[in-house]
């Protein structure tokens, strides 16, 4: 919104939310925290309509200065999600990352964790035009291209059967160690793409980054993300995908690696404004990526939308050039 006051880009104080509160008795005590877990009884834009119900406090309402263009500010949504995931995640100055998937979740939470001071970040995708352009707009460090046979290698269906009894069968056994040895191969491909030495086997407790943000949600991804992790790091998982997965617990519980989940973002709106503005600087010489650059394809005309839709299902348009972002002008 550019109409609020001038310079308002944080929300309202609580003695405006408390006023609204008094019509609302059951809104969540936490609801003006700023560590806040998203409320349930909040609904999004990207809701169904048939549960889009409940308070809508003007709290959450930030102004858009002049000097944000709209392109930008439709990346502000996305951006919030990244820059959740990374305060979740609170990566010390110096640490190493890697983040599964370059759309534009995965690009905008390298470019996160590059501001909060990470040195490495690595992105890994199968979709070579987004793990180039992701290195060369300064959005990673490294990039590595998975290619699409290694998943399917690792993602071999289970299998399991379910007798009477309870028992897993040799079968699914077999076949889950097999997706697993899978897994922690790709791990060190992965790793080896930003290893200076090259080839990378995962030995001791220290191989491997301080964090992995997985913004797939695909069960392969979540493996490669354990193995890839170190002894003592995090895995964020920022996809939602497949919502049923068999995964390789014991390599967290006996590498005590954290498994953090994140839902959308709460209270980031201002932090994604004030970046935009001032191109906030993180880690040393790094500067926030051009989110106005991220629109790839522009389509005049709600009567539009259906193209506009059907196009962001890929990740290249006819002629070959790379799909990022779509943005529908009115």
């Amino acid at each position: 919104m550019r109409d609020l006051p001038e310079g308002q880009i944080q929300p309202l104080q609580e003695d405006a939310l408390q006023e609204q509160r008094q019509e609302l008795p059951s809104l969540p005590r936490y609801s003006s925290r700023e560590d806040q877990p998203p409320c349930r009884l909040v609904s999004q834009v990207s809701s169904a309509p048939t549960v889009s119900s409940g308070p809508s406090l003007t709290a959450i309402l930030c102004r858009l200065p002049d000097n944000v263009s709209y392109e930008a500010a439709a990346l502000l949504e996305p951006l919030s999600v990244a820059i959740h995931a990374v305060n979740r995640a609170k990566p010390e100055p110096g640490s190493t990352a890697l983040v599964i998937g370059a759309g534009t979740v995965g690009l905008l939470t390298a470019a996160m964790a590059r501001q909060s001071g990470c040195t490495s970040v690595t992105i890994t995708d199968i979709d070579a035009g987004r793990v180039n352009y992701a290195v060369s707009r300064g959005f990673a460090t490294h990039g590595y291209v998975t290619p699409r046979s290694r998943l399917n290698a690792s993602n071999v269906s289970s299998g399991v059967s379910t007798p009477e009894t309870g028992a897993m069968t040799p079968a699914s056994t077999f076949s889950a160690a097999s997706r697993f040895d899978g897994a922690r191969s790709l791990a060190e491909d992965i790793l080896a793409s930003s290893n200076p030495a090259g080839a990378f086997v995962l030995e001791e407790d220290e191989d491997g980054v301080d964090v992995t943000f997985e913004c797939t949600g695909k069960e392969v991804c979540m493996h490669t993300s354990l193995y890839a992790t170190k002894a003592g790091g995090k895995v964020i998982m920022v996809g939602m995908g497949t919502p049923i997965q068999t995964l390789p617990l014991s390599v967290a519980h006996l590498r005590e690696i954290d498994i953090l989940g994140i839902f959308r973002y709460s209270n980031t709106y201002p932090t994604g404004i004030r970046l935009l503005c001032s191109q906030a600087r993180g880690g040393p010489g790094f500067g926030l990526p051009s989110l106005d650059e991220m629109v790839t394809h522009r389509f005049k005309g709600l009567d539009k939308a259906q193209g506009a839709f059907e196009l962001a299902t890929r990740t290249s348009d006819d002629e070959g050039n790379l799909i990022l972002k779509i943005v529908i002008e009115a």
